[in-house]
C-alpha cells in the first residue's frame, strides 16, 4: 500500500511522493508571494532550498529523539526518511531557526518571512498527512466500521484504517482537512489585505495549535515525554506565541 511503483531495486513510496508534491506546491506559492518583499531570485532560491533542508532534518531528528530506544538498536533506520517518521513540530522548529539566520543575513523582518511561509506550510501539511495514511500512521482509537460509515468516511480510507485487526478513526484525515482550512482562511485574509505584520503567522499558530492539541489526544502513536504527549505541550506553546503576536501587533508595530 505504501509503494506507488517498483522498478528493479527502486521503490517510489507514497510518503516520499507526497512530500515532494507538498514541497513543490509550497515553494511555488512562496515564490509567487515573495515579490512583495523585494527579494531577488537568488535569495528566494536560497530560502527555499535551505528551509526545506532544515525542515526535513529537524523533523527527522525530533522524531528520532523521541524514539531513541528503537533507533539506538537500529541506527541505519535513521536515514530512511522515505519510510515515514517525520515530526512536523521538529520541522517547524528547525525551519524557524534557519529563518532567523536568513532574516539576519538579509536584514528582513522575521515576521514578514513567517507570514510569507505559513500558507505554504499549512498546504504542505494538508498534503503530507496523506503520506501518513499510506504508511498507516497518525491514526486514532479503535472504532466500529458502522460509525465510520455513518460519518461518511470514504471506503478506501476506512479500509486503510484497518490496522491490527481493528478499524481506527482516521485522525490523519481530520488534521489534513483542518490544515487545508487554515490554508484557505489565510488566503482569504491575504485577499482581504490583512497586512498587519505577523497576522498570518499568529492565525496559523493559533489555529494549528488548537487543532493539534485536540487531535493529539485521540492519536494512538503519539510521541511521548514521560507520560505527556509532547505535541500537546508544543501546541500550547504555539497558541500562546500566536496570541502574543496577535496582541502585540494590534498595539504597535513589531519586527
Amino acid at each position: 500500500m505504501s509503494t506507488i511503483i517498483t522498478i528493479g531495486n527502486f521503490e517510489l513510496k507514497w510518503y516520499s511522493f507526497l512530500l515532494l508534491v507538498s514541497f513543490t506546491l509550497g515553494s511555488i506559492l512562496i515564490f509567487i508571494r515573495s515579490k512583495k518583499l523585494n527579494l531577488n531570485k537568488n535569495q528566494i532560491l536560497d530560502l527555499l532550498f535551505y528551509l526545506i533542508l532544515f525542515a526535513i532534518i529537524g523533523a527527522r531528528i525530533y522524531y528520532v529523539v523521541f524514539n531513541l530506544d528503537y533507533y539506538l538498536k537500529y541506527p541505519i533506520e535513521i536515514i530512511k526518511v522515505w519510510e515515514g517518521g517525520l515530526a512536523i513540530h521538529g520541522g517547524i522548529i528547525a525551519g524557524f531557526i534557519y529563518l532567523i539566520y536568513f532574516c539576519k543575513k538579509n536584514k528582513i523582518s522575521i515576521l514578514s518571512i513567517t507570514d510569507l511561509v505559513v500558507p505554504s506550510l499549512a498546504l504542505g501539511q494538508a498534503i503530507g498527512r496523506w503520506g501518513n495514511f499510506f504508511n498507516q500512521e497518525a491514526y486514532g482509537p479503535i472504532v466500529k466500521y458502522e460509525i465510520l460509515k455513518r460519518i461518511h468516511i470514504p471506503n478506501f480510507i476506512i479500509n486503510g484504517m484497518y490496522i491490527d485487526n481493528n478499524y481506527h478513526y482516521p485522525t490523519f484525515l481530520f488534521e489534513s482537512v483542518w490544515c487545508f482550512l487554515i490554508f484557505i482562511v489565510i488566503l482569504i485574509l491575504i485577499r482581504l489585505k490583512k497586512e498587519k505584520l505577523g497576522f498570518y503567522t499568529s492565525i496559523y499558530l493559533i489555529m494549528y495549535g488548537i487543532e493539534r492539541f485536540i487531535i493529539e489526544s485521540l492519536r494512538q502513536d503519539s510521541l511521548m515525554l514521560f507520560n505527556l504527549r509532547i505535541a500537546q505541550i508544543v501546541s500550547i506553546i504555539m497558541i500562546i506565541i500566536g496570541i502574543f503576536i496577535l496582541i502585540l501587533g494590534r498595539r504597535k508595530k513589531i519586527d
